[in-house]
């Protein structure tokens, strides 16, 4: 179905895409990281396009693959035009930099920070980049392959919480309800 955006990514973009391919209604271009923020924008702003809701931004460890070791993967769709397309950005293990896509799209955001958190993938010009899941004295990052299974990591004091403001002392048939 979004056999339209290769085709169109393709015609305007040329060397940056570097491959496509569409399998099982998967349709994925890999494109290059310096021209990432270009084609996002054309993705978000073509009007035959309109691949304005971001689903997701992840990471692959090709932990062994010779040239790049990562893949940034992006999940696109458009509600109006009904496409959906896979974007990847092969970065290497010596600098594994990718530029944010969180101005384009606000959503990327918590998922570009837990693509960093997890995989050590840093984005360039996002806002806030910082741990999401693990905490700040957190060590490594757990979802790369390389990570030892069994690595300890540094005991960490126990933090005063602040509380959320909620309502206080709910009834409880309100308890658990949205």
């Amino acid at each position: 179905m979004a056999q339209i955006v290769l085709d169109r990514l393709r015609r305007k973009f040329g060397d940056a895409i570097l491959e496509t391919h569409s399998e099982h209604g998967d349709d994925t271009a890999v494109v290059t990281r310096d021209k990432l923020v270009e084609i996002a924008l054309f993705l978000r702003d073509d009007p035959e396009l309109q691949l304005n809701s971001p689903v997701d931004c992840t990471a692959v460890d090709w932990q062994g693959r010779r040239d790049v070791r990562f893949d940034v993967v992006y999940h696109l769709t458009s509600i109006a035009k009904h496409h959906r397309v896979r974007i990847k950005v092969r970065v290497s293990e010596n600098d594994p930099t990718c530029p944010s896509l969180t101005p384009i799209w606000r959503g990327m955001n918590w998922h570009e920070r837990e693509t960093w958190d997890l995989y050590g993938i840093r984005f360039t010009g996002h806002p806030n980049l910082k741990r999401v899941l693990m905490y700040e004295e957190f060590v490594g990052h757990p979802l790369r392959k390389d990570y030892p299974i069994d690595k300890r990591q540094p005991l960490i004091q126990m933090r005063n919480v602040k509380m959320v403001p909620t309502q206080k002392n709910p009834p409880p048939d309100r308890i658990n309800q949205p």
